[in-house]
């Protein structure tokens, strides 16, 4: 049971890498009215990856066999979990961003995709893919115990 959790684990990390990978192409200097929907769906898909990814790990640090403590004790967790959150909150920004140019081309606007805007929404998903790249990094160490006090 662990291993398929394991196995959920990565590919919902795979699916938010993914998706940040994805809003970024589609996010450029030269967006069009017809990708704010493609945008607000790869972010909803994000949403829904960052979910599995946490629900998956909380399982498998429940599930694990070095026991739940060796991961508790261990303060690199809590780093990893830090990173998760800096990235959860560097998300929101973009997330409204989308949100606001869907309304204003559903509601008939035009005009609306400046640059300064496109650029400020990149900026925030450059940050989250740099940020949520150091969480497997953390990953790796806390399995190894590194952080732990002998």
């Amino acid at each position: 049971m662990e291993a398929a959790f394991a196995y959920l684990h990565f590919i919902a990390i795979i699916g938010v890498a993914s998706c940040l990978v994805a809003e970024l192409s589609v996010c450029t200097l030269d967006l069009q009215p017809p990708y704010v929907r493609a945008l607000a769906r790869i972010d909803l898909l994000y949403l829904v990856c960052a979910v599995a990814a946490l629900a998956t790990g909380i399982v498998r640090l429940s599930l694990s066999p070095k026991g739940t403590a060796f991961y508790l004790h261990n303060p690199v967790l809590y780093i990893k979990l830090a990173l998760f959150v800096a990235v959860g909150l560097a998300s929101i920004p973009p997330t409204l961003q989308f949100l606001r140019w869907h309304r204003a081309i559903k509601s008939g606007q035009e005009r609306i995709l400046k640059d300064r805007d496109i650029l400020s929404v990149r900026r925030y998903l450059a940050l989250e893919v740099l940020l949520f790249a150091c969480i497997p990094l953390a990953g790796v160490l806390m399995a190894r115990g590194v952080g732990l006090q002998s």
